[in-house]
C-alpha cells in the first residue's frame, strides 16, 4: 500500500513541511496526500476515502471489499463510504443504506462493512456474472458463507436487486481463485450440469474444479500457462500424474471461454465416456455418442 497520510497530521508531527507536502506529495482528496507517482490499489483508495472522512465513516462496497483482502478489485472504481451526511465529492461514492448492529466490523482501525454485509451489497450490483465474481473473490478472502448472506435477506427483505442477489448467493463459491474460474463454472451451472466441486485435492495436486465421481476435472489456464516454457514443462507433468490417477483434465483457455459450446461438449463427452448418464448430456451434444 502506498500509505495515504493526512497532511494536517504531517505536518503538525514534523514529518513534512509545506513545501515538501506541495512538491512530493500528491493530493487525493481534500488534505489526503500520497507520494508523487504512486500507483494506489483499491485498498489505498478505501483509506483514502476513509482519512477524507475524518475516520468517522464506514467502509463499504468494493472498498470493504478490497480492506477485506478480496482480489481483482479494480483499483481505477471510486472509493465507497457508508455516510449520513456530506455532499459528494470526486473519487467516492456515498451510500446512505441502513447498516443494522452485527453488520460494522473493524478492521486496522477503520470501520467496515462485515464480509456477509459486504457480499450482500455487491451481489445486489447489476450483472449477475460480475456480481459472482466479486462475491467469489470475497468469500474466497474471508471464508464467509452463503447461510450468512441468507440471514440478510431476510433481514432487509423488500430491498432493491434482491432476485439477483438469491441467484448469487446460491451460486457463489469460495473455492474459485480467479475471476475465469468463477466464469467457467458458471458456463457448467447455466448450461444445466451439475455444480462442479472446486478445488479437488488429489495427492499432491489440485484440480480448479471438476466432478468427482467421474474423475473429470475442469481447469482454467491463464495466458502463462501456454507462454511460460517452464510453466508448460510443470502442466505436462501435472496432468500426467492426474492422468495415471485416473484423472481426465479439461483445459479451458480464454478465447474458449467466448466459445462456451466448446467447453459444454468437451465436458459431456469426458464425462459420458466416464459413464454418466445425466439427461443434460445427450441435449448439450445433440443426442451423439462420442
Amino acid at each position: 500500500m502506498t500509505t495515504p497520510f493526512l497532511g494536517t497530521e504531517a505536518l503538525a508531527a514534523g514529518a513534512v513541511t509545506v513545501r515538501t507536502l506541495s512538491s512530493r506529495y500528491h493530493r487525493v482528496h481534500r488534505n489526503v496526500y500520497v507520494p508523487n507517482g504512486s500507483e494506489m490499489t483499491a485498498a489505498d483508495r478505501a483509506v483514502a476515502a476513509w482519512l477524507w472522512s475524518g475516520r468517522q465513516s464506514t467502509l463499504m462496497g468494493l472498498s470493504a471489499a478490497a480492506i477485506h483482502r478480496s482480489k481483482w478489485v479494480d483499483p481505477t472504481q471510486p472509493a465507497e463510504l457508508y455516510r449520513r451526511n456530506g455532499k459528494p465529492v470526486d473519487g467516492i461514492l456515498i451510500h446512505r443504506d441502513e447498516l443494522s448492529t452485527g453488520e460494522v466490523q473493524s478492521v486496522a482501525g477503520m470501520s467496515v462493512s462485515t464480509p456477509a454485509r459486504t457480499a450482500f451489497d455487491l451481489g445486489r450490483r447489476r450483472g449477475r456474472t460480475l456480481a459472482v465474481v466479486r462475491v467469489d473473490a470475497l468469500a474466497n478472502a474471508t471464508g464467509v458463507q452463503a447461510s450468512s448472506v441468507e440471514l440478510l435477506l431476510r433481514r432487509h427483505a423488500g430491498v432493491r436487486g434482491m432476485r439477483q442477489l438469491r441467484e448469487v448467493v446460491e451460486l457463489m463459491d469460495g473455492g474459485a481463485e480467479s475471476p475465469q474460474e468463477t466464469r467457467t463454472r458458471l458456463v457448467l451451472v447455466d448450461a444445466g450440469l451439475p455444480r462442479p466441486r472446486t478445488q479437488i485435492v488429489v495427492d499432491d495436486w489440485r484440480i480448479d474444479m471438476g466432478y468427482d465421481e467421474f474423475k473429470i476435472g475442469i481447469e482454467y489456464d491463464g495466458v502463462q500457462h501456454w507462454t511460460d516454457r517452464r510453466q508448460h514443462e510443470r502442466d505436462i507433468n501435472r496432468l500426467a500424474e492426474l492422468l495415471d490417477r485416473g484423472w481426465f483434465i479439461i483445459r479451458v483457455s480464454a478465447d474458449m471461454l467466448r466459445h462456451r459450446q466448446v467447453i459444454l461438449q468437451r465436458t459431456c463427452r469426458a464425462l459420458r465416456q466416464a459413464g454418466a448418464e445425466w439427461p443434460v448430456i445427450p441435449r448439450i451434444l445433440g443426442d451423439r455418442v462420442a
